[in-house]
């Protein structure tokens, strides 16, 4: 990257960072599949599947030619709650497991998936992890199964949620972030409406991310790819007032310079949660005082990011 002049910057974002066309078809077609298998073939007729969304960087528009990651995650109706889906989860997962190998058995796939295993803190799966190969080429991605509690129900573009919805998720007193896995409809949207512009320069930061800082700082507790790509968000925004046309170095340079002054850092949007309501606004303002950086997931008012 670093040999990489600025006026070839974008040419080189096009042949180096983004995902082939092939691949990204072949991976849209597997994970259509899965989706398929698992609504139809994994539950008995007790548990039905209300939707699934494909979130992740596959899912944004954002990822990343090699090692990169898509969310699936299904709304299931054995959830009827947040706490439910707390509890029944490790089932769950155990049971999606057991019926992706029937998956990989009876079905023909255009690349390799590897074997499902469990990821999450601790002791406590939240999600079943798979990674696809191509069969061509070094390109791969890591796709995570989440099950969920449909919370949100049918999402109308543009509109924000029913409070309700929040003051539920306030009452749950779970760890922060910890359902955020409902959001994920929200979270892709928030990130997939913005120009494609903007969605490169977030893989070029992702790209830095990745390859130079964690290597370097391999011990590091670092933020997640999702606060880094909300902070470049948030200073395309401030910066160019969301124009479609900025240079794609000035932009690299100023989310990096806005790293180096991490502490200043403060940044929540109102796009789907308001302040105006009153156990809402005071959980917020309580999370706002906390020490810098801090940045609010736009989706979920429990998900602090950035720490």
């Amino acid at each position: 990257l670093w040999t990489v002049v600025a006026n070839k910057l974008d040419s080189w974002i096009a042949d180096v960072l983004e995902p082939s066309t092939d691949f990204t078809k072949q991976v849209k077609e597997t994970v259509n599949q899965i989706c398929e298998f698992l609504k139809q073939k994994c539950f008995d007729t007790s548990i039905r599947v209300h939707k699934t969304v494909k979130g992740g960087s596959a899912g944004k528009g954002t990822a990343l030619r090699n090692n990169s990651d898509a969310d699936v995650v299904l709304f299931l109706s054995c959830f009827s709650s947040y706490q439910d889906q707390k509890k029944e989860r490790k089932y769950i997962l155990d049971l999606i497991k057991m019926r992706l190998h029937d998956c990989k058995e009876s079905l023909t796939f255009t690349v390799d998936i590897d074997e499902p295993r469990y990821k999450g803190p601790g002791n406590t799966p939240r999600s079943l992890s798979l990674t696809l190969c191509s069969k061509k080429s070094s390109e791969s991605i890591e796709v995570d199964i989440l099950p969920a509690y449909d919370a949100l129900g049918q999402v109308t573009w543009g509109t924000q949620p029913d409070v309700e919805v929040y003051v539920k998720l306030l009452n749950a007193s779970s760890d922060p972030g910890e359902f955020s896995p409902c959001f994920t409809e929200l979270q892709k949207n928030f990130v997939k409406r913005h120009p494609v512009r903007l969605k490169n320069l977030l893989r070029l930061i992702k790209h830095w991310y990745k390859e130079l800082l964690k290597p370097q700082y391999p011990n590091a507790d670092l933020p997640p790819k999702y606060a880094l790509e909300l902070l470049t968000i948030y200073a395309w925004q401030e910066g160019t007032s969301s124009s479609e046309s900025f240079n794609m170095a000035q932009g690299f340079r100023t989310v990096l310079e806005l790293l180096r002054r991490h502490r200043d850092i403060c940044i929540y949007w109102e796009t789907y949660y308001s302040l105006q309501d009153s156990q809402i606004g005071t959980h917020v303002k309580k999370l706002l005082r906390r020490p810098r950086p801090i940045i609010l997931d736009p989706a979920d008012p429990t998900g602090i990011l950035g720490q």
